[in-house]
């Protein structure tokens, strides 16, 4: 295929973007080994800076491991709700902001940021690009999972330090992601945040000129 594309592609490519939302309502219905493979092979082809592929990725499987990332959550997001307060503490108690506890696939991210491939080119002067790298694959995972019916929860709320001793990661490692993976109990285009009135999507993006 050339580097043009058809009007009908870029339609559906679009609507691809649409429909990726933050899934936090799964379905314990098992995800396809073959179907996980072929999404997580977006990570291959994702940019890195100086081609250094700094992704490390961990399958959180044992009981033992989602137990620990779970009460992790589950106490960084008690400090979380201590933190609003009037009707922002209401709309937030009543968020699910985890999927968890259903999620049949759950992955841990992280960034080697002292990787010797690449190099160091582009990382020298901006070692946060290799961070920035992790989570555009990120990306284009999510849209891969997307394409396959499947959904992505992204967990931020979790203390890294944390998580990064309960999983036993090298000390060189940034954590970047928690990820829920799995079937959504539903769909919709317009972000559950949204929908919930804790913020609104912008209309219009607004470019600066200098």
């Amino acid at each position: 295929m050339s580097g043009q594309f058809s009007p009908a592609f870029r339609e559906e490519l679009a609507a691809l973007m649409r429909w990726r939302r933050d899934v936090r309502r799964f379905r314990t219905t098992p995800v396809p080994a073959d179907v996980l493979a072929r999404s997580l092979d977006s990570f291959r082809l994702a940019p890195s800076v100086g081609l250094s592929e700094p992704w490390r990725i961990l399958r959180v499987e044992t009981a033992t491991a989602r137990d620990l990332c779970q009460q992790n959550f589950r106490d960084t997001n008690a400090l979380a709700l201590d933190g609003q307060d009037g009707t922002s503490a209401q709309v937030y108690s009543r968020l699910k902001l985890s999927g968890m506890a259903e999620a049949p696939t759950q992955l841990a991210v992280f960034c080697d940021a002292t990787t010797t491939k690449g190099r160091g080119l582009g990382a020298g002067t901006m070692p946060e690009t290799r961070a920035y790298s992790v989570v555009g694959a990120i990306t284009l995972f999510w849209l891969a999972l997307r394409a396959e019916g499947l959904g992505l929860g992204w967990v931020s709320i979790l203390d890294p330090a944390r998580l990064a001793r309960d999983l036993d990661v090298p000390t060189d490692w940034q954590f970047i992601a928690y990820l829920c993976i799995g079937w959504p109990e539903q769909e919709d285009t317009v972000p559950e945040l949204e929908r919930e009135g804790w913020e609104t999507r912008s209309s219009a993006l607004q470019l600066e000129l200098r």
